[in-house]
């Protein structure tokens, strides 16, 4: 029998894609994509977003339809504040989201969980970073963890194994250019 050294044994890591630049949640997503293909099973919840005709949806959908290794659960509102949904609705949806987390989080039915957008929950005040911190608590130490959406807390990033800053340098909305279907979108 082999011996278990500690680069063999798997290791759940906490990530944290944040900043000001795109590609937090198109990283985290490559990142599921990885995993699914190794034979890992993935979930991605997404906080803020609420459905509907985004790339990642359809992509994610044919996944699952494979082999039921992919799943993504929209659980948000919509991205504003400022809209047809009344502030109240996106933290009652928040909340829910929280508690989808926790129970996959200790479920014992992933080996990757991505939560897209839970730092913009927590900069818009939907959520309190100790919500967060609590599932980073509960969660088993051989699932991975991805906290995506900008400016993470300072106590999300000294808990994460790994977190990575997207900076913005240049993007073509500074040009008038619109989001491009199949890339912001």
């Amino acid at each position: 029998m082999e011996k278990e050294t500690a680069a063999s044994v798997a290791h759940g890591l906490v990530l944290v894609h944040t900043g000001d630049g795109k590609g937090k949640t198109t990283a985290a997503l490559g990142l599921a994509l990885r995993a699914w293909g190794d034979g890992l099973r993935v979930l991605v919840l997404q906080f803020i977003k609420s459905g509907g005709s985004y790339g990642e949806c359809q992509g994610v959908a044919a996944l699952a339809a494979a082999d039921g290794r992919m799943e993504l659960r929209s659980c948000g509102r919509g991205f504003t504040l400022r809209g047809k949904t009344p502030p109240e609705e996106h933290r009652r949806a928040a909340k829910e989201a929280l508690q989808e987390a926790r129970t996959a989080i200790t479920s014992g039915q992933y080996d990757l969980i991505v939560l897209d957008e839970i730092n913009y929950a927590v900069k818009f005040g939907l959520l309190r970073v100790d919500d967060v911190l609590s599932l980073l608590d509960v969660r088993p130490a051989s699932l991975h963890l991805v906290l995506t959406g900008r400016d993470a807390a300072p106590e999300i990033i000294a808990r994460a194994d790994l977190v990575t800053e997207m900076r913005a340098i240049k993007h073509p909305y500074e040009k008038g250019i619109k989001a491009q279907r199949g890339i912001e979108f």
